[in-house]
């Protein structure tokens, strides 16, 4: 028998992090939103461990990211060597975040931080849940799925997203492609405990002609071995691969690694085929894909789960936006966004294999003698900690960005840094103080920065002895006040404002803030404006006068509910 029970706005198939995370952005904007997923269980097998200083910093935005911290272990340097030998490292320590490290952690535990937070929503796993049935209509989707308990429901949504994995039933539904290829080769995976002659705050991938070796510290002396199979293991079902031995993890680490390493025991193992494929389009009519469902590929530098998330978040505020009444076209810039990215992912990961993996040739020649030189160069190596962190990801040429020209900051597109920063006013009557960009920015709204300053926030510290704390009552302010307001009314519910300044000298740090100043993260042009979208990228910046009025209009084109139809004259 088929029942019909209430329907969400957004249906999501897949419960692995992406879709946890998709799920998130989704009910912290109040949209009604269900995630189902086949399996009866949370996974307990733990293939995605590394968890970038982006997505710690997407977590920190979204009030989660201290159960990770708590959780997971730190490493911040990675050390690549080649027969024995170190031939590159890299620390994290520069980059410009709080989050300067590799955060590795048990994926079934990232699960588990996602699916507690999601339940403070009132919104629930649905698991042993199946998709049966999809069909796409103009008015919605039509989906027959069938429940824990054996009954089938009549499913009616607006969205869908498919973060349903590598063989994604939804892809197969909709029939489409997965183009790309499998490598010749398996992979193996094994959690261990080990003694070895480094500190545990560090990573190290071997190179070899035996093949490839990788060590990723848990802490406490526990590891993740990662290597690769030079035996095609035959396809199988899921959980029917032979599992690997301690003592083959053992002869792995001996013939490879080439340092005093001792495996005392083996927790968990597995063997995994790598594929390298991805789908042409994110986007089919009201479905979208994401997390594995849309790319798969090497485990190498951690990027997989981290890509997923990240879509999650970026397709999340579109959809609440366009559910809110804005142009139905601000879904496109889904896969404008996202598919260059995993393009890049894709032959990053595919290079980075061939890379370590080769045992003459050329690329060998690249990663024994070539490879040393250029990590030592200053600005590669800044580059690489940029790419491997997922803090250079940017969406410059969206047609989202509305770029002008300021005294340094980041540019249009690009993530907006942390800062400390003075407080002068915000929205629900905020009071004056000190704060930090991470902690103002609201992750189910865009978050408009003007900033001013010293002469405005002495007429403001004036107005508000005088009995009126609005920023707006200090002279050169006006116009600000009336273009935030104007913005406002096009977004409504969907914005809010804050005046900044630099924080006055003598001002306590704030506890473990770990920011710049603002006119360090933000640059000197002063009055200036910044608008950041929900998912933490900046969606435009420029100065007062005309730039305000083309930001306006930008809001307008892209994130505003469409106007209502005026009445017929009768």
């Amino acid at each position: 028998m088929t029942e019909v029970f209430s329907q969400p706005s957004v249906l999501i198939v897949g419960a692995g992090p992406t879709g946890l995370a998709a799920a998130l952005s989704l009910a912290r904007a109040r949209i009604p939103v269900r995630l189902i997923d086949r399996t009866r269980e949370p996974g307990r097998q733990s293939r995605a461990i590394g968890i970038q200083a982006r997505t710690l910093e997407l977590f920190e935005q979204h009030r989660i990211v201290e159960p990770f911290l708590a959780r997971g272990h730190r490493a911040h340097v990675a050390n690549l060597y080649s027969n024995g030998q170190r031939r590159a490292r890299l620390d994290f320590d520069p980059l410009f975040t709080r989050y300067p490290y590799l955060l590795f952690l048990d994926q079934s535990e990232t699960e588990r931080i996602l699916a507690a937070q999601l339940a403070s929503f009132g919104v629930e796993v649905e698991r042993g849940c199946e998709l049966l049935e999809l069909h796409q209509g103009a008015a919605g989707i039509s989906a027959d799925v069938r429940r824990a308990d054996g009954r089938q429901e009549a499913l009616r949504c607006a969205w869908l997203i498919a973060a349903d994995g590598a063989h994604s039933t939804v892809r197969h539904h909709l029939g489409m492609q997965f183009d790309g290829e499998t490598l010749a080769q398996s992979f193996l995976l094994a959690d261990i405990d080990a003694s070895t002659p480094w500190s545990d705050d560090e990573f190290h991938v071997f190179a070899s002609g035996d093949g490839l070796a990788a060590l990723f510290p848990y802490g406490h002396g526990r590891y993740r071995l990662i290597a690769d199979h030079k035996t095609m293991l035959p396809a199988a079902p899921e959980g029917a691969m032979p599992v690997p031995t301690l003592e083959e993890c053992r002869s792995v680490v001996e013939r490879r690694v080439h340092h005093p390493v001792s495996i005392a025991d083996m927790t968990w193992g597995s063997y995994f085929r790598i594929n390298s494929r991805m789908v042409r389009f994110l986007r089919m009519e009201r479905v979208f894909f994401a997390g594995d469902a849309a790319h798969v590929h090497s485990p190498a530098g951690a990027q997989g789960m981290n890509t997923g998330i990240q879509e999650a978040f970026n397709l999340g505020w579109k959809l609440a936006r366009v559910l809110a009444g804005a142009p139905e076209r601000l879904l496109d810039t889904y896969h404008a966004e996202r598919s260059p990215i995993e393009r890049i992912v894709l032959r990053q990961t595919s290079f980075m294999t061939q890379l370590v993996e080769a045992d003459h040739g050329p690329l060998k020649l690249l990663r024994e003698r070539v490879m040393p030189a250029l990590v030592a160069l200053g600005p590669l190596r800044d580059a690489a900690r940029q790419a491997v962190s997922e803090l250079s990801i940017q969406y410059r040429r969206s047609p989202l960005t509305l770029e002008r020209v300021l005294d340094g900051g980041p540019r249009a597109g690009e993530r907006a840094p942390d800062a400390c920063v003075r407080v002068i006013d915000g929205p629900l009557g905020k009071a004056p103080g000190k704060g930090r960009i991470f902690d103002l920015h609201d992750p189910a709204s865009f978050s408009l920065f003007l900033l001013v300053d010293e002469e405005t926030v002495r007429a403001a510290d004036v107005a508000e002895h005088a009995g009126d704390a609005s920023p707006a009552a200090g002279s050169g302010a006006e116009a600000l006040r009336h273009f935030a307001e104007a913005i406002e009314r096009a977004m409504p519910q969907a914005v809010r404002v804050w005046w900044l300044a630099e924080l006055e000298e003598g001002d306590v740090p704030l506890a473990g803030e770990g920011a710049p100043t603002l006119g360090d993260a933000y640059g000197r042009t002063r009055p200036a404006f910044y608008l950041v979208r929900p998912d933490g990228y900046i969606c435009a910046r420029g100065r007062t006068g005309s730039d305000l009025h083309g930001l306006l209009r930008h809001c307008e084109t892209w994130f505003a509910p469409a106007p209502s139809p005026k009445p017929s004259a009768q």
